[in-house]
């Protein structure tokens, strides 16, 4: 005896300051039966998700290891100076790197912008997480630059942020195993692309509905073949005159026998 069957879910991984609220209630409009299961990791944990197969696609910042996994650039996001509200650089509507020079830049563990050189004064450890950063900037003890989604995510009422200018970017996409392009991938794939339901590029439609494409064509077809048999045949007043001027005749050329052609000369004499 077999136990009752279970329903296929989606597994989505993605990474703090990624709100994909949007693609999931597109996901439970178009997909009811298919339960989304969402799980917030930071950066790496979240590719580890993607290899280990405890995720079927994720949220995640790029890049990623393209020889495994597949992805699609989604967004770029804007780099932020987050500082106390009282700091100098407030006075501006942006930031420059060379305006960090007399700052402590805190550089956490967790730091997702890949900086090759850190501008600034380096503290005298690095905080374990973003989090952490924020805390110590609070703290008077330096500045931190991040992406724009993590300085709202830990916002403070005592904090503030403004655009850096020149400093390195944060990309957000969509990834997944490259071995493991399922459907259910490719219907999230459609979504966060913008495709609409009846988009063609997104996966084949189940044979339950390319039955009924069928049908509904052959319906169509049958119609059509209706519509053009009827005006190919003609009216009764059509008719009639197409046997008056043949005189009831419907083969030969037309006017073949007609009264007009047998007055035609008188028979020739024999001799």
């Amino acid at each position: 005896m077999t136990g009752p069957e279970v329903s296929p879910s989606f597994r989505l991984v993605y990474v703090p300051g990624v709100m994909p609220d949007k693609w999931v209630r597109v996901w439970n409009e178009r997909q009811p039966d298919v339960p989304l299961t969402l799980t917030q990791a930071p950066a790496e944990p979240a590719h580890g998700m993607l290899l280990a197969g405890e995720a079927d696609a994720g949220l995640v910042r790029l890049p990623v290891d393209r020889t495994v996994l597949s992805a699609i650039p989604l967004y770029t996001e804007q780099t932020v100076v987050v500082v106390p509200k009282d700091h100098l650089v407030t006075a501006a509507d942006s930031v420059t790197v060379e305006d960090l020079a007399d700052d402590i830049v805190l550089h956490p563990l967790d730091d997702v912008l890949g900086w090759e050189s850190l501008p600034g004064r380096p503290a005298l450890e690095r905080p374990a997480t973003t989090a952490d950063a924020v805390e110590l900037v609070a703290a008077g003890i330096g500045v931190l630059v991040a992406p724009l989604s993590l300085a709202r995510l830990h916002h403070r009422k005592d904090l503030t942020h403004r655009p850096l200018e020149d400093g390195p970017a944060s990309s957000v996409g969509l990834a997944w195993p490259e071995a493991a392009t399922t459907d259910l991938v490719e219907d999230f794939i459609g979504i966060v692309r913008g495709r609409t339901v009846n988009s063609t590029r997104g996966r084949r439609p189940q044979p339950a509905q390319d039955k009924q494409d069928r049908q509904e064509k052959r319906k169509k077809d049958g119609a059509a073949q209706g519509d053009a048999g009827r005006r190919r045949q003609p009216s009764a007043g059509a008719a009639g005159r197409t046997r008056r001027a043949t005189g009831g005749r419907t083969g030969g050329k037309p006017g073949a026998g007609t009264a007009k052609n047998l007055r035609r000369g008188k028979p020739r004499r024999r001799s």
